[in-house]
């Protein structure tokens, strides 16, 4: 599954209550924990992360305490007495085999030693898997059977549409729209490449002015750098976006389109004039499939921020903006 189906499946199973322990699969830097950290704030839950591979067995079960001449063992502070959350066992196949075996107890049965889980609290994990290059130990069959398993692969709509939503340089998105496939490429002989994760340690170096290898590595550096060189090619957006485009066209460079694009769907989203100027310019100086990228990203910001209806609004009264419409449905149906 892409991460945008993990976190629709994760909100179904707090939707229903589904207390039924979960393990996420994926490779490194995909956003697995943000996803559910995410999920966790979106539901109003605690989240606590715990990295099993950082722990003794002793560190999970507690310490026996002398009471009135009998052992009893002092559950860890870091796991929940009381509420509602998710109690996030993170890197749980980097721990070694004792551990989990100690993480076995906790997952089936919601308790270890004399400690409970809360009642109001979700047990997840997320793990790397071998092929990874991550250095995970197997994951005893007794283990692997006591959780739900989902997959999750790199996908770069679910990628944009976070990124869109959390201030990453547009430069970045747009250049990630042109070559989706370097969002997520491993090279096994460097230790920067590209992942998510990665592309937004490198949309904070470039919003300072710093070189981005450090971050992707130097193939997808240099790239990035030469696509960068094509806003010089772009259209006057701000002009645009005040509704004073028309005597200005629509790139023939595909690269140049895909920054177009993406700089019009970021600067307008905030703004429904802004947002109308651009979609009526696109209607009339663009073909359908480059206005229907815009129109996909751009209505979904909107959407989430409650200005779509206002959008909506201007939309129904433009004559030439409802020609395009009438003509592209057309085309879909043909």
């Amino acid at each position: 599954m892409h991460p945008n189906d993990l976190k629709t499946y994760l909100d179904c199973l707090i939707t229903n209550n589904l207390k039924l322990s979960t393990m996420i699969w994926g490779t490194p830097g995909i956003g697995k924990s943000s996803i559910v950290k995410q999920v966790a704030i979106a539901h109003q839950l605690e989240f606590i992360d715990v990295r099993l591979s950082q722990l003794a067995p002793t560190d999970l079960r507690g310490l026996p305490v002398a009471e009135n001449g009998v052992s009893k063992w002092f559950p860890p502070e870091f796991l929940p007495q009381q509420g509602r959350g998710i109690l996030f066992l993170d890197e749980i196949n980097m721990a070694p085999p004792a551990m989990q075996g100690m993480a076995q107890q906790l997952i089936l049965d919601r308790c270890v030693g004399s400690y409970i889980v809360p009642e109001g609290w979700f047990v997840w994990a997320a793990g790397n898997r071998k092929e990874d290059r991550a250095g995970v130990f197997e994951m005893p069959a007794p283990l692997a059977n006591r959780f739900l398993h989902l997959q999750v692969e790199p996908d770069f709509e679910s990628f944009k549409a976070y990124a869109m939503g959390h201030g990453i340089h547009e430069q970045i998105i747009a250049f990630l729209s042109f070559r989706p496939s370097l969002l997520y490429k491993m090279d096994p002989q460097q230790p920067a490449w590209c992942s998510p994760r990665s592309w937004m340690m490198a949309s904070t170096l470039h919003d300072r002015g710093l070189d981005l290898t450090p971050a992707i590595g130097v193939a997808a550096s240099a790239e990035f750098q030469a696509f960068v060189l094509t806003y010089q090619m772009l259209p006057d957006l701000v002009t645009i976006l005040e509704g004073n485009g028309d005597s200005l066209a629509f790139p023939s460079e595909p690269s140049a389109r895909y920054a177009t694009i993406t700089g019009l769907t970021v600067h307008a989203a905030a703004d429904v004039d802004r947002a109308y100027h651009a979609f009526s310019w696109l209607a009339q100086a663009a073909t359908a499939e480059w206005v229907q990228l815009f129109v996909s990203d751009l209505f979904g910001l909107m959407r989430s921020s409650g200005k779509l209806g206002a959008l909506a609004v201007l939309i129904e009264k433009d004559p030439s903006i409802q020609k395009f419409l009438q003509n592209y449905r057309q085309l879909v149906s043909a």
